[in-house]
């Protein structure tokens, strides 16, 4: 399987059509359908269902699709990384993270970095613990900000001095806004809305409320925060998340702490035994010298 093609490939799974498809590669539509079709036997499988209204991919095709992405930018990346080889202080850094107000820390060593090296570029991922260490365990990123426990045998850890805490994000004309701290009973009947993280893992912000979740009145999960902001606002329940995250200025909503709020750790994670590329390097040697490690 050639690089070349899974580009073809990939451009008429975008494109929807052999047509369109060969005009963006500059490419005939024969030599096109003819690479795809080879392809096609090289697998044993169909990728695509050829109709009058275009193209779609079949259940491989789809398969296929997610795996080329990947493999089309780790080795972009590790073209890039070859090229700038002599180039010690340009490239790029890779980092993947959740939503939290300790990902601050990234944000300071990234500016430290850049005003030292500023050939030295940053790309944020945003997702939830699955999202980044599978994109680590695959190459794509360089490091992940997650939060609770790490696997020490697949990855080296930083851990931040600081946790994150939970806390309730409700509106300020809910009843609830009234107390100055919640208990696990206040919510006991209430509409939450809930991490699917947290529902999927059982983690410590639902372990808190000491009851079994399908007995909780759960209405609503999100990965984003951002997103359970918009479902607060809209009245649909209160948010179990960690605390500093919403802007809560103008908008009518409000956070109120747990009691006994659990915490959560927050580690950033690369993969062992990887070679990080020279700006990764000067990366982490800013972040370990920031938090005196």
């Amino acid at each position: 399987m050639e690089f070349r093609v899974l580009q073809y490939f990939l451009a008429v799974a975008r494109e929807q059509s052999f047509t369109s498809a060969a005009d963006y590669l500059h490419l005939s539509q024969p030599t096109l359908s003819r690479q795809l079709k080879d392809l096609e036997d090289e697998l044993g499988r169909q990728l695509f269902v050829r109709s009058n209204r275009g193209i779609t991919l079949t259940e491989e095709g789809m398969i296929l699709r997610k795996r080329a992405v990947e493999m089309v930018q780790l080795l972009r990346q590790t073209e890039d990384e070859i090229t700038r080889a002599d180039e010690q202080t340009a490239g790029d850094v890779y980092i993947g993270a959740g939503e939290s107000e300790l990902n601050r820390v990234l944000a300071r060593t990234a500016r430290r970095v850049k005003e030292k090296y500023p050939g030295i570029n940053f790309h944020i991922a945003s997702g939830n613990f699955e999202f980044v260490t599978e994109r680590l365990d695959k190459g794509l990123l360089d490091f992940g900000m997650v939060y609770g426990e790490t696997n020490p045998v697949q990855f080296n850890t930083l851990t931040l001095p600081e946790k994150n805490r939970f806390a309730v994000l409700m509106r300020e004309d809910s009843p609830l806004a009234q107390k100055e701290v919640i208990s696990p009973a206040d919510l006991h009947k209430q509409p939450l809305i809930v991490s699917i993280s947290e529902l999927r893992e059982g983690g410590s912000g639902l372990s808190w409320l000491s009851r079994d979740p399908a007995k909780l009145n759960i209405t609503a999960t999100y990965t984003l925060v951002y997103n359970a902001t918009l479902l607060v606002e809209e009245g649909l329940g209160y948010a179990i998340c960690y605390d500093k995250l919403a802007n809560t200025a103008g908008n009518g909503l409000c956070y109120r702490p747990l009691t006994g709020a659990p915490e959560a750790p927050c580690n950033i994670i690369w993969k062992k035994f990887q070679i990080l590329s020279k700006p990764a390097e000067k990366f982490l040697a800013c972040l370990q010298e920031h938090l005196n490690v």
